[in-house]
């Protein structure tokens, strides 16, 4: 293998590397003044040209001319007699240039260049991922699937660069396969065998932040901040936020006209609801607006053990609880305050929606009570049974079975 041969392999190499051409040449600088080192025992007298573009590299050795009875290195200095013979007109004193040829080196160090430039290009490379990611935690990244498994899927970026995307940081809906395109926030870089492991996720509340600066101007202006998020991907999230602006809606302009903008972010998370708050300092209030849709009576605040008893009627508190539990909970991450919800007890209050009894009484009954403006427990008996025999199209006997149920509750 000659010297043209040696760089035009690795000028190839470097364009499906995409390393640049300064650092290629300091690369190829670097593996042949090592080469050098060992062979010669140093390379401070060799002048080392690399041309890329034209896939042209030279050695040149600079010696000392000195008279053939006092050479002491024969790696710095060349007897006059052996200097004359490549330009008679040299004189001692002077310094004469060879230009060192492949042919010079054996086969064997030939290939130990060639096994150490691919590990230099190739830990060049690895470090420029890492740097490269390592820089972009936390940032928005677009790839293509390459393939699929049970544990992880892998993408390539638009480098193909080798991104992964663990089960556990997928949304329990996500479906995906080989060739779709898909968005990720970067989670984590790591070093693994020596080899940079990239980690996306799609479950991070970061992931739902970068969205929202991507879909609202006024969060990535900085005129909108967002305080806290939680979510339970592909179910439910809750946002906090708050603007600094009294003249712009921080809740308002992160939803949009008619959900314009929160669209968008909620069809990216497979439907996933999304709570948009607005923050306030105001706890009491903060855990009223964090319980939404639900709404709350009265609040009692314990801020020593961070608790709070939330008192409301009891046609909200199956609201608050929301389906799965995952409204209460996240409202409890959200202001950071462990949430109990209780029916309003007060006497003057002390009633149960219709609704409620749902498991007991079947549906179609309690919209005839509703149909006659009763809608709780107490306003059916404060009627007389005859009366709602009358005014409905229920039978005595189902009647008097509702009262049984609705009392016993009061009982």
């Amino acid at each position: 293998m000659d010297t043209l041969n040696l760089v035009e392999t690795f000028a190839e190499f470097k364009e499906f590397k995409n390393i640049d051409r300064e650092t290629l040449m300091r690369i190829l600088e670097d593996v042949f003044k090592n080469m050098l080192i060992r062979k010669f025992g140093s390379e401070d007298n060799f002048d080392i040209i690399v041309n890329i573009d034209k896939g042209d590299l030279e050695i040149w050795r600079n010696r000392e001319i000195v008279e053939d009875d006092e050479v002491e290195d024969e790696n710095c200095q060349i007897a006059l007699s052996e200097a004359m013979k490549i330009e008679p007109d040299f004189e001692a004193g002077e310094e004469v240039s060879e230009e060192i040829k492949m042919a010079d080196f054996g086969r064997r160090e030939i290939l130990s260049i060639r096994q150490n430039l691919v590990s230099k290009i190739q830990e060049f490379e690895k470090d420029n991922i890492f740097k490269k990611y390592k820089d972009r935690v936390g940032d928005i990244v677009t790839g293509e699937i390459y393939q699929v498994w049970k544990k992880e899927i892998l993408i390539l970026d638009d480098e193909y660069i080798e991104l992964i995307l663990p089960k556990s940081e997928q949304i329990p809906s996500d479906f995906y396969r080989k060739g779709d395109t898909i968005r990720a926030v970067v989670s984590k870089v790591d070093i693994r065998n020596g080899n940079p492991v990239i980690i996306l996720s799609r479950t991070s509340p970061v992931f739902l932040e970068r969205l929202f600066e991507s879909e609202v101007p006024e969060v990535y202006d900085g005129l909108i901040t967002i305080k806290n998020i939680v979510r339970v991907p592909g179910e439910r999230a809750k946002i906090a936020v708050e603007s600094y602006d009294d003249r712009i809606d921080p809740v308002g302009a992160c939803v949009g006209m008619k959900g314009s903008r929160i669209h968008g972010i909620v069809r990216e998370l497979k439907n996933e609801n999304i709570d948009v708050i607005n923050y306030t300092s105001n706890i009491s209030l903060f855990i009223s607006r964090s319980l939404s849709p639900a709404k709350m009576s009265s609040v009692v605040i314990d801020e020593e053990n961070k608790r709070a008893e939330v008192y409301m009627k009891p046609d909200q508190v199956s609201l608050a609880i929301g389906k799965g539990g995952f409204n209460i909970k996240l409202a409890g991450r959200l202001t950071g305050y462990e949430i109990d919800v209780y029916r309003d007890t007060d006497i003057d209050n002390e009633d149960v929606d219709l609704n409620e009894f749902s498991d007991e009484i079947d549906q179609w009954i309690i919209d005839e009570f509703k149909n006659i403006g009763c809608d709780t427990a107490k306003s059916v008996l404060a009627l007389e049974i005859e009366e709602l025999v009358t005014r409905t199209d229920l039978e005595e006997e189902t009647i008097k079975e509702v009262f049984k149920i609705l009392k016993a509750e009061f009982e």
